[in-house]
């Protein structure tokens, strides 16, 4: 009875260990093929919604975002 409950602990922890860097490396490369939002991606938003960007309403948006996000 115990050699059970001990396997299956073993298998829970091997589980979650194996669960948490499988999902540690597709974050990783998800994040690379959609890096987040730069000053760059920004300006050409900005252009798209037809506003003219200036370098100051970058910074502030750039701010703002960081912020949000808690950087």
């Amino acid at each position: 009875m115990w050699l059970y409950i001990l396997v299956g602990f073993l298998a829970l922890i091997a589980g979650i260990a194996l669960g948490f860097f499988i999902a540690r490396k597709y974050m990783m490369d998800y994040l690379k093929k959609n890096p987040p939002i730069n000053e760059q991606m920004l300006k050409m938003m900005m252009m798209q919604m037809g506003q003219k960007p200036s370098q100051k309403k970058i910074n502030q948006m750039m701010q703002a975002m960081n912020k949000q996000q808690g950087k």
